[in-house]
């Protein structure tokens, strides 16, 4: 029979057993202190189905916080009583971080539990006595380190594409900006604006009426003329008058005017109609009605010249436009008048010819002088024809008294046939006064029709020229050019800008149109 005290193991000897402590019991190696399990929390995390890798963390981790741990499961419940969750990942990456030191402060044991005291005792372990790191933490620790290599290169490239952008913005963008300011604020030639509105009017008609004369008072009923003159004051016929009469060329031409203003003395006719319409500018506003001009120069005063020269070439364009028409609306009434009053002359000279030819002034008077003389011895021979049919009325009529009042009877009677056939027999000239009173009348008639034709010929004259009168436009200026006193170009901020965003679209259109070859061609 075995000795009460044996231990089954015989005479052989162990370095962690000795004394009385020995045949302690397995389940009270547990330091004094540490808190006890709970009957069944051991078998309750066995059935949780953690994986070795789980346990193995766990065990790590208690050995990290100095937890008596006397194995993996007593490890996690341990942990879970501090409040540690030992499958965090945080508290694993700790844990890798703080191993040495945890080996350190153990004293360089790997024995999980130590009796206090200080006697030497240690219990069995229940760890392996070499402690080689897992394919799993290797894994762990060269993929943050892959990540963190991978962040660096990002970075790195990140800042290298930035400085590589900010070359490209600053040679494609910011350089040509810089030079536009330069040029703006110190090199160019300061230009002066001299501004001018007119307006073209039309005379108005009080009879006006219909729908003429609704829109006859609006600037639709001179919308047409004001376009006319825009166009013709930014004409190139314009541009040649201002230069035969104010010498454009020569102004812009001066050295006073910067390079690239300036216009070269040998320039063509096309660079100085280019030149032409950038320094006058004319606008026409069709609710307004009213014609803008800005004229340009680098002297004020020679501004405020242009800009009369302009007004005036305005002016004589606005006359011009309705002078045909006006003479057009005259030159028919003129020769109707015309002729009328030449046909109303010539039937004067034909009556007057008439009338001396005859020697008659009106037949119609001459006519009546020989009735009344008619009328006159009709009465005288009725009463001798009443004396003498009295006388032979008597038994014994005188004949002495009767033979004169016959004879005077007889002469009467020729007297009257004479003056009869004066009407209408032919005289000595062999016309008739019948006739001589036919062509009085149709004289007089045509003369009369062509003094009637002649007043109304004036008439129409009279009133085609009040139509052409009411067809004449009047330019009225509304806003007479004033020398300025201070420079309205170039406008140096406001230009600055626009070079900067032009240059900066350039160079947007060119970088997406690499961008999208160089994905089409990788493609």
């Amino acid at each position: 029979m075995p000795a009460e005290n044996a231990d089954g193991f015989g005479a052989a000897g162990f370095a962690t057993a000795g004394g009385p402590a020995s045949a302690a019991p397995v389940t009270a190696m547990a330091r004094p202190g540490s808190p006890e399990a709970a009957p069944g929390e051991i078998d309750a995390i066995r059935r949780e189905g953690l994986t070795g890798r789980q346990l193995r963390m766990a065990r790590r981790l208690a050995q990290q916080h100095n937890l008596p741990a006397t194995s993996d499961f007593d490890a996690v419940r341990l942990l879970r009583a501090k409040g540690v969750d030992p499958f965090q990942a945080n508290a694993v990456l700790e844990m890798v971080g703080a191993s040495g030191a945890a080996s350190d402060a153990a004293g360089g044991s790997r024995a999980l539990t130590v009796t206090p005291g200080g006697d030497g005792i240690r219990l069995p372990q229940t760890i392996k006595t070499a402690q080689v790191p897992s394919t799993e933490l290797r894994a762990e620790q060269a993929h943050l380190t892959e990540v963190i290599k991978i962040q660096r290169d990002m970075a790195r490239r990140r800042r290298r594409k930035s400085i590589l952008l900010f070359g490209r913005l600053s040679v494609f963008v910011l350089l040509p900006t810089l030079l536009a300011a330069i040029y703006f604020y110190t090199i160019a030639t300061p230009m002066y604006a001299a501004k001018t509105q007119f307006v073209i009017q039309q005379a108005e008609s009080p009879s006006a009426g219909g729908i003429g004369g609704l829109f006859s008072s609006t600037p639709m009923a001179t919308a047409q003329d004001s376009i006319a003159v825009q166009g013709y004051l930014q004409s190139q016929v314009a541009m040649q008058r201002l230069e035969a009469d104010n010498g454009f060329r020569e102004h812009f031409s001066g050295p006073e005017i910067d390079v690239i203003q300036r216009l070269a003395p040998d320039a063509s006719e096309t660079a100085a109609y280019k030149l032409y319409k950038k320094n006058i500018r004319i606008s026409y506003d069709p609710t307004e009605g009213v014609v803008k001009m800005e004229v340009t120069a680098a002297d004020p005063q020679k501004a405020v010249e242009y800009s009369n020269a302009l007004i005036g070439y305005a002016e004589e364009q606005v006359d011009q436009m309705t002078q045909r028409l006006r003479e057009d609306q005259m030159k028919g009434a003129r020769e109707s008048y015309e002729d009328a009053e030449k046909k109303y002359q010539e039937a004067n000279i034909r009556l007057v010819q008439l009338q001396e030819r005859f020697k008659i002034l009106s037949s119609e008077a001459e006519i009546g002088l020989i009735t009344s003389q008619i009328g006159q011895l009709e009465t005288q021979l009725t009463q001798d024809q009443l004396s003498l049919a009295q006388m032979e009325s008597n038994q014994n009529p005188n004949r002495a008294r009767m033979e004169p009042l016959k004879r005077r009877i007889d002469t009467l009677q020729n007297q009257i046939a004479e003056l009869r056939g004066k009407l209408t027999d032919q005289g000595q000239d062999g016309v008739s006064l019948a006739q001589v009173q036919s062509d009085l009348l149709v004289a007089q008639s045509d003369a009369q029709t062509r003094q009637l034709l002649l007043a109304q010929s004036l008439q129409a004259m009279e009133t085609a020229r009040v139509e052409a009168n009411r067809q004449t436009r009047y330019l009225s200026v509304a806003v007479a050019p004033v020398a300025p006193d201070e420079a309205a170009y170039p406008r140096a901020f406001e230009n600055t800008l626009v070079v900067m965003l032009i240059f900066a679209g350039i160079y947007l259109m060119i970088s997406m149109t690499v961008a999208i070859l160089r994905e089409q061609v990788s493609g």
